[in-house]
């Protein structure tokens, strides 16, 4: 990892004050995390587009709990790697730092990071249908109608599910730290999805340094200052 890219990204890190980081399925992967959409995403002949739904829950709450239940217990078994330990070590190094991740895996928490917005929810959360509480329930698997423990109401996964908004909060946050950061690392996502495709565009319309991080090209590499090519276990590392 001496290509010049990489020495350039090293530089611009060395002297920056404040880091954001968007990540997506790509820095998980190397953990062995499935995208659980696409061609590797089929479950018992159906797509996540027709299942990760709130029409599809009120449809049929015990086959959407049996999917998320089969997502648990394959992410149940899988670790951080070397680019989420990176991604946390630079939380700490750093006087301004957050990071925006797609992900609903758990893995940057698990690995260390505070400083986060999960844009998309996350795995091990629940929300009860009924008072909106949300907890944390690592339990594996759960029941195919779980409840509520204040209220006994019918639980659902802290996910942001298709056709729903994202939480204001978050994306506020979110936002912010894309327009305030000297540096903005894109790790992982192929940046299509909005509104964290429009990131790499707002941070460098404020002035920000941008570099993306996949193994292929995406339609935000030619307006970023660096893409670099490789595995985020690989790269990402190498910046610190």
């Amino acid at each position: 990892m001496n290509d010049p890219s990489v020495r350039e990204v090293r530089a611009r890190l060395r002297g920056a004050r404040v880091v954001t980081v968007l990540t997506g399925a790509g820095i998980s992967a190397d953990s062995g995390v499935p995208t659980f959409r696409g061609a590797d995403g089929l479950w018992r002949n159906f797509r996540a587009e027709e299942l990760a739904t709130p029409a599809a829950f009120a449809r049929d709450p015990r086959l959407i709990w049996e999917w998320y239940n089969w997502r648990r217990e394959i992410i149940a078994t899988k670790q951080p790697n070397p680019a989420h330990f990176a991604v946390a070590d630079m939380e700490r190094r750093f006087e301004g730092f957050w990071l925006v991740t797609q992900n609903v895996d758990g893995l940057h928490r698990a690995a260390g990071s505070q400083q986060l917005s999960e844009i998309h929810g996350n795995i091990w959360q629940v929300r009860c249908t009924a008072c909106a509480r949300v907890e944390t329930n690592r339990q594996v698997p759960l029941p195919l109608l779980p409840s509520c423990s204040r209220c006994g109401g019918l639980l659902r996964p802290h996910i942001v599910w298709f056709g729903e908004p994202l939480d204001q909060a978050d994306l506020d946050r979110s936002f912010e730290a894309v327009r305030s950061c000297d540096v903005l690392l894109v790790i992982g996502t192929s940046g299509v999805v909005y509104p964290a495709a429009s990131f790499a565009s707002v941070a460098k319309g404020a002035g920000a340094f941008v570099c993306e991080i996949n193994l292929d090209s995406t339609p935000n590499s030619h307006m970023v200052d660096v893409a670099i090519q490789g595995r985020a276990k690989d790269v990402v590392p190498s910046l610190l």
